[in-house]
């Protein structure tokens, strides 16, 4: 394997005489300079002008590489539609390409055509001076300067030719006949002397001399090239394995994904003509094995890497072996001794003074220690940075002082979502995201936009500002997408399918999960396990509220089974409070008990977000008013509610409100539930949770129904004892029927927001009210309508026929 130089360079050189010879027409020019500066420069020009944003540009790079590489079709493709600038008919500017090429007839061209490439660039001062001296006049048209990045690929590839011995130079030659070989039919046609023996013009003139011995000969020197038998070996050198690799481990880094299928089996090919394996592939084995969910296999080839770079025996390296490990660690599960390899790795980057690896290793920690706090709990304790914000604090004064901009904001996120997962001020979380914004925007740290615009999503969903949620999640898709972590983008996906599921949108919720991610990017096994259980969660959502038990518990069972030490902590609270919904339903109301009061000492104990705490308080309520004690969540509700309000949780503010007037209504303080239901539905409905909604239209029509009843007791009692006038019973009775009515109302918005949800049991709870209703204003007919719909539902979440019969009964689309 060459050390630099390959036939498709040889190309590259040929199309760069092109250009400056000045024969490449005004309108190839830009197609010409970017396909140059794609293939000699780090940067992709090419990507950054495709008109098709996503993750499969991603791997763009890596295709052309190893396409140019393999073949001379990409040359093709590029120069094929230009014509030549001398505009000879049928003359294209692929033909002058050609010429180029076919012009190196023979090893002794190639040497001449290596030693004249130093004439396309400009010549330096003594070299001008001297051909002064000479009364020679200096060259005219357009130069390469030798420090641009055309002219240094030049003087490095001369130097390059200049350093091989000759059997490498002989090797370059008889790759560079086998690359150039598929146009000979096409030069062929345009040149009617091409002949058989024409890829070597010494065969040509001593065909005469040599006679039948000609053949014997070429098949000598050039294999089964003539013949056209494959080869297995690939025109490929080292700067082009390693330039490859590199490419690989930072998409990998950058965008967490695997590498796709076929580019990882065109680099097999590349890799395994070569006698060397460069180190760097067994880090790409790594990377690709960990991605995959192989554990055993990134453990070998993590150990390989390191073994090989680190030939001295100083620690030099050996902190960021065991970094490595830790994340492996971590990333698999055993968190025990991921925890313990990265107090090992703190302590060697201490010792060796690398500020970088040290500052990176405490971010790290400080996230681990806030996803496993029961871990961490005694070295926090014996800490002297403390925890919470004093950590956060260091990390972001030992940023800023070595000018880690990444870590710097990471900081700020992380003390911004602590802010808001302590109750505390939301100016002070909006301060830290503005300030995170600022260094985002202005280094334009691409990267870091997913992790920025996650916390400010959650900071509108706790607002209770849900169209802000969705649209700051669509424009990260749309704009920041492309050039986000896959980890963010799959979050973001799911966050919005989650959203759809608030509405009732099952269907545009799955539609949202399969369509809005990229496969190859979910070969990762992490990624592919969150996006599946977010599937599964969907659709558990959607079997509880459809009220199909049996299918929701066996769902539930495959989701328990999973480890909590394997999963996000905001993922398992989400398994947690769907088991304790389907227990509820289920009438098993103790089991339902010990798992909430468990889980309320759980996360005190821990210092969890305190949306979680007052979730489960909410979910404690509703457990009392399900087994007909609602008065015993009244503490409890308040505790809900103040916590929210100091908080600024409205979200959770309006359903803590909406218990506590349904505990007014046990209480028979109807007109409060009334005055409460009323100041916060207009807020509720901006949350977009139909469910949630629909509940309180539920407790309004209950506390309208109240007051309606009290109303009429009064009459009563009125005529009774004292005999009212016929002016004062007309009064109250068309006050009661307006009360009447307006319940009325409430449970038709109740309805049509349950229908929306397509949660079964409260449609059928509000047809039954509904009937109930109709039946006491004396309106049988449609009592009876009522019922008949009732018994329908009862029949469909019986049977298991979930459509939308509900929604096409009220008209609704």
């Amino acid at each position: 394997m060459a050390r630099y130089l390959t036939p498709a360079k040889i190309g590259l050189l040929a199309l760069i005489e092109l250009y400056v010879e000045e024969t490449v027409p005004n309108d190839a020019i830009i197609p010409v300079l970017s396909f140059l500066a794609s293939h000699i420069l780090d940067s992709d020009l090419q990507g950054t002008m495709a008109s098709t944003p996503g993750a499969a540009n991603r791997w763009q790079r890596a295709e052309r590489t190893i396409g140019l590489v393999v073949s001379i079709q990409d040359f093709e493709d590029l120069l094929l539609p230009f014509p030549a600038v001398d505009r000879l008919p049928g003359r294209r500017l692929w033909d002058r390409f050609l010429e180029k090429l076919w012009g190196i007839d023979c090893l002794d061209a190639l040497q001449t055509f290596f030693s004249r490439q130093p004439r396309v660039l400009a010549r330096t001062r003594e070299e001008l001076r001297r051909m002064t001296e000479l009364g020679e006049e200096p060259p005219s048209g357009i130069l390469l300067a030798r420090n641009s990045p055309l002219g240094a690929f030049v003087r490095k590839a001369v130097l390059e030719f200049t350093r091989v011995q000759f059997h490498h130079s002989a090797e370059l030659w008889k790759a560079f006949v086998k690359y150039r070989q598929p146009t000979v039919s096409y030069w062929g046609r345009r040149n009617p002397q091409c002949g058989r023996l024409s890829i070597d013009s010494v065969l040509m003139e001593g065909q005469h001399e040599w006679g039948s011995f000609t053949d014997v000969i070429a098949v000598t020197a050039y294999g089964g090239i003539l013949m056209d038998e494959e080869d297995g070996a690939l025109p490929v050198s080292t700067d082009d394995i390693e330039s490859l690799l590199e490419f690989q481990i930072d998409q990998i880094q950058k965008y967490g994904a695997r590498v796709p299928a076929e580019i990882k089996a065109k680099f097999h090919a590349m890799l395994k003509d070569s006698h060397v394996v460069p180190s760097l592939s067994h880090y790409l084995n790594f990377s690709d094995a960990w991605r995959s969910g192989d554990y055993p296999s990134a453990f070998d080839y993590l150990h390989r890497y390191f073994d090989y770079t680190m030939q001295n025996r100083d620690r030099l390296f050996y902190h960021y072996a065991l970094m490595n490990l830790a994340i492996v660690q971590s990333d698999f599960g055993c968190h025990k001794e991921a925890m313990a390899t990265m107090l090992e790795t703190i302590s060697t980057a201490r010792e060796n003074k690398d500020n970088t690896c040290l500052n990176f290793c405490l971010n790290w920690f400080y996230h681990f220690g806030r996803a496993h706090p029961d871990l961490v709990q005694d070295l926090e304790a014996n800490s002297m940075i403390g925890s919470g914000k004093e950590a956060l604090a260091f990390l972001r004064a030992k940023a800023k002082e070595t000018g880690m901009l990444v870590l710097r904001s990471s900081a700020l996120l992380s003390e911004a979502k602590l802010n808001m997962a302590n109750g505390e001020s939301i100016a002070g979380a909006m301060e830290n995201l503005v300030r995170s914004s600022h260094i985002i925007v202005e280094k334009n740290m691409k990267s870091l936009f997913g992790s920025q615009l996650s916390v400010t999503t959650s900071l509108w969903d706790r607002l209770g500002i849900s169209y802000l949620s969705t649209m700051t999640s669509e424009v990260f898709l749309r704009v920041h997408g492309p050039s986000a972590c896959f980890d963010d983008e799959l979050k973001m996906v799911c966050r919005l399918a989650g959203t759809l599921a608030g509405k009732g949108k099952y269907n545009e919720a799955f539609a949202k999960l399969e369509d809005g991610i990229d496969r190859n990017s979910l070969r990762a096994a992490k990624p592919n396990q969150y996006w599946h259980l977010y599937r599964g969660l969907v659709k558990l959502r959607r079997d509880l509220h459809h009220n199909d038990l049996d299918t929701a518990e066996t769902l539930l069972a495959q989701l328990l089974q999973i480890g909590s030490e394997e999963l996000d902590p905001d993922v398992v609270f989400i398994i947690d409070s769907l088991h304790i919904e389907a227990l509820i339903r289920r009438k098993d109301f103790d089991a339902a008990y010990e798992k909430i009061e468990r889980l309320i000492v759980k996360f005190r104990d821990d210092h969890r977000d305190l949306s979680l705490r007052i979730r489960l308080l909410l979910a404690k309520a509703h457990l009392f008013d399900c087994m007909g004690r609602p008065e015993r969540g009244f503490s409890i509700i308040m505790r809900a509610a103040s916590l929210a309000w100091r908080a600024r949780l409205l979200t959770l503010l309006w359903q803590a409100v909406g218990a506590l007037a349904n505990i007014l209504n046990a209480m028979g303080e109807f007109p409060a539930a009334v005055q409460l239901v009323e100041a916060v539905l207009p807020r509720s409905m901006e949350s977009e949770n139909a469910f949630n909604t629909g509940m309180l239209y539920s407790i309004l029509a209950d506390a309208r129904m109240g007051q309606a009843g009290k109303a009429k007791q009064a009459m009563t009692t009125m005529e009774e004892t004292t005999g009212a006038t016929a002016a004062a019973a007309s009064l109250m009775n068309n006050q009661s029927t307006e009360l009447f009515t307006k319940a009325h109302e409430a449970l038709e918005c109740a309805f049509n927001h349950f229908s929306a949800a397509e949660d079964l049991e409260k449609q059928c709870e509000t047809l039954a009210k509904k009937a109930t209703l109709m039946k006491l204003l004396g309106d049988h007919a449609r009592a009876e309508e009522y019922a008949a719909r009732y018994m329908a539902l009862k029949r469909q979440s019986s049977s298991g026929e979930h459509s939308s019969v509900w929604r096409t009964d009220m008209g609704m689309p």
